[in-house]
């Protein structure tokens, strides 16, 4: 059953995929772009937080405890 639902949901989302493709025509590749590109972005953003976040870590471990920070 559950891929019976999955089925029904991937072919929901193919077809609103294919109308917004005909109403948008000749600009539907500039949105996919635009939302690929955003989605990468923001991707990229996030992965950059995560590693600094994890490099500070590692540094606070080696020096010992971190002063405080002024406000």
């Amino acid at each position: 059953m559950k891929t019976f639902l999955y089925f029904v949901l991937f072919m929901f989302l193919a077809a609103v995929v294919i109308l917004l493709a005909a109403m948008l025509g000749d600009l539907g590749a500039w949105y996919f772009a635009w939302l690929i590109g955003t989605a990468m972005i923001v991707l990229v953003a996030a992965a950059g937080a995560a590693l600094l976040d994890t490099q500070e870590e590692q540094a606070a471990d080696r020096s010992g405890p971190a002063p405080p920070r002024p406000s």
